[in-house]
């Protein structure tokens, strides 16, 4: 007869009820931070555009969201993503973004990211050198080029949407902060800005700030939020909103320009150092004459992982003067999962206890 630790070398797949949802992903990270790249299971998306894609998952499976981003699947600060098709056929795909709080307009780790994915799992025919990816964010047409040596993945820089400066040096009272300075920015996302250099406040970028900079990232959000009007873009109502906190310094490391730990959603502090973020501040650089073509800022993250970025061209955006960043990181797969939600699971639909 068997025993029981017989069955268990011998018995290792779990085969589902018929009526369990499966969702299939393949997890990464850029920089250290995650993202849920979800391959099958997830129910078809209507819509003609990513950002009617965007609205109905909102509408119609924001349960899903939840089940795949909070606990016991996920954790306070997963991320993940959806593949579509583009929204014409310039594209190659289309991608929305997923989180604690609910859906991003732009993510630039995420864009390193499934670029990576896209040559690995050879959904497109690589080549040696730059590999281009025209991918679909609710923000815009995002252009990412994969660096293939020896076959590899070398990085990936990807070409933002146009990135502009809303405003310089504003201030914010913020309770227990007192009188709080910004710039607010635009990257693919809307950012309040805080130099720690113009503040004497009683944390620091360490990761051993990590609860203080999450409660006083979220206090400046919310204090910007109430107070600021100009949080508007200028063509599309959906990315009219505040995405989060970023808090700037100095760098830890020689050969680093800046420090950036960024704090957005509900919460979440990301691992990277923020493709949309630092997008943003290459807008505030050029706009204070701090950087110029040709030249390129390394800004590292909580974790230490580097996105270096540059400006590559400017341009009229509405009111807006723009510049184009370009943002360059690695990613890395981290495993693949086929998660399955019991209908009658109480916590199908996920909680988070941070």
């Amino acid at each position: 007869m068997k025993s029981t630790y017989q069955n268990i070398l011998n018995k290792t797949e779990f085969n589902p009820p018929s009526d369990w949802l499966q969702i299939k992903t393949i997890d990464m990270h850029t920089g250290g931070e995650p993202l849920r790249v979800i391959i099958s299971g997830f129910p078809e998306l209507k819509g003609n555009s990513v950002l009617e894609y965007r609205r109905y998952c909102k509408d119609n499976y924001d349960h899903l969201r939840t089940a795949l981003m909070f606990e016991p699947r996920g954790h306070a600060d997963m991320y993940g993503c959806i593949l579509l098709p583009p929204n014409d056929e310039e594209g190659d795909f289309g991608i929305i973004f997923l989180h604690n709080e609910g859906y991003s307009t732009m993510c630039g780790h995420a864009i390193i990211a499934i670029s990576t994915l896209a040559a690995e799992m050879k959904w497109i025919d690589i080549k040696e050198g730059d590999n281009e990816l025209k991918i679909d964010a609710p923000c815009g047409r995002i252009i990412s080029y994969v660096n293939i040596s020896g076959g590899k993945v070398n990085g990936v820089r990807f070409h933002c949407v146009p990135s502009f400066v809303v405003g310089l040096d504003r201030t914010v009272d913020v309770e227990g902060l007192g009188k709080v300075e910004y710039d607010l920015a635009y990257g693919g996302a809307f950012y309040a800005y805080v130099d720690m250099n113009k503040h004497n406040f009683d944390f620091d970028l360490s990761p051993e700030s990590n609860r203080a900079l999450i409660q006083k990232g979220m206090d400046i959000k919310r204090a910007v939020m109430e107070k600021d009007k100009e949080i508007l873009h200028p063509f599309e109502e959906d990315l009219s909103f505040l995405y989060g906190t970023i808090f700037t310094g100095d760098s830890l490391h020689e050969g680093i320009d800046s420090r950036n730990v960024c704090i957005f959603a509900e919460g979440e502090v990301d691992r990277s150092p923020t493709g949309s973020g630092v997008s943003g501040r290459v807008a505030i650089h050029r706009a204070r004459k701090e950087l110029d073509y040709g030249q390129h800022m390394k800004i590292e993250s909580i974790t230490d992982s580097v996105f270096k970025c540059s400006m590559i061209a400017e341009e009229d955006y509405g009111p807006f003067k723009a510049v184009i960043p370009e943002v360059e990181g690695t990613a890395h797969i981290t495993g693949m999962q086929t998660f399955v939600i019991d209908p009658e699971d109480p916590m199908k639909n996920g909680f988070i206890l941070r």
